[in-house]
């Protein structure tokens, strides 16, 4: 691929001597979207920023947090642990390089930079992500919707859940469900359950902000929101903007009972994981509160949290 093929790609390069920064953004800037840092806590920033980058190019050696601390952070941080790392570094020795490679980073560059080797891993590395991430898209989204699905709900609770059981943080789940959705179908067909499932896919994704709030469509009509580090109040506050969500969008469900347009019913959990507990728990509390939002009337929300 040619270099326009790379024009959008963002590149964040960290480095404590602003003439590494210039150097390095020279050899990057015709082909890439270059943002610098000149210390760990900016690049930590600019990591978790809203257009985060493509591809790190991370000093070894600074001041205060160095480049294996740096790498430490992102790694364990879910919003950036998929971001390749490239270290860069004065020191050629087989054991730092072992270190950053063992910390997570995908490459090694030595210095003094050789502007022809830096451009082919940049790019090499950028098409390796770019596969990554298409392979990814089409394996955990559903296929209808363009929302996550239940594969990439499942793994992420997972993680998620093994997450707040190690920092002792609450993690929260709602159970969504659309109310009468088979008369829905039987109604205005599969054509028509297939627009209502997309706009209500649309609607729920819209109303979580945080890149570590997932929505999935976990099958048919149902749907499911994991909300990391997020307390029974948060979880309360989303649910009810979610059933307001749907509420308003005015889709006609003539078939309903509960309802002259369409609706849902939302089931919320609460928990701090204990140890050894499995992830299902959560899914069983929200479940069991989803089945009393239906049988309080629909079109509303029931929290539990323990």
């Amino acid at each position: 691929m040619g270099p326009l093929m790379h024009a959008q790609a963002n590149i964040l390069v960290v480095d404590d001597s602003p003439e590494n920064l210039q150097v390095i953004s020279a050899v990057l800037k015709q082909d890439y979207r270059v943002k610098v840092a000149i210390n760990g806590e900016r690049a930590l920033a600019l990591a978790t920023a809203a257009e985060p980058p493509d591809l790190i190019l991370l000093d070894v050696m600074m001041p205060g947090m160095d480049g294996y601390e740096v790498c430490a952070r992102l790694k364990q941080n879910p919003v950036t642990a998929r971001i390749p790392v490239l270290f860069v570094s004065s020191r050629d020795d087989e054991e730092d390089e072992a270190r950053g490679l063992s910390l997570g980073a995908i490459d090694y560059i030595v210095k003094p930079i050789r502007p022809s080797i830096v451009q082919a891993r940049v790019r090499n590395h950028i098409e390796l992500k770019r596969s990554r991430d298409l392979l990814e898209q089409l394996t955990t989204q559903d296929h209808l919707t363009g929302i996550s699905n239940r594969r990439r709900f499942d793994d992420s609770l997972v993680q998620e859940w093994q997450r707040a059981a190690r920092t002792k943080t609450p993690v929260s789940l709602i159970a969504v469900d659309i109310d009468h959705f088979k008369a829905y179908n039987d109604h205005y067909g599969h054509p028509g359950g297939d627009q209502c499932l997309m706009e209500v896919a649309r609607a729920l994704a819209a109303c979580v902000t945080r890149p570590t709030d997932l929505v999935a469509r976990c099958g048919g009509e149902e749907f499911g929101c994991l909300l990391p580090s997020t307390d029974h109040i948060g979880a309360s506050r989303l649910a009810e903007k979610m059933r307001a969500a749907i509420e308003a969008l005015g889709l006609e469900h003539a078939q309903s009972s509960t309802h002259r347009h369409v609706t849902i019913s939302l089931g919320v959990s609460t928990a701090i994981p204990q140890a050894d507990e499995p992830a299902q728990a959560l899914v069983d509390l929200a479940d069991a509160a989803l089945y009393e939002a239906k049988g309080a009337g629909r079109n509303a929300f029931v929290a539990r949290s323990r």
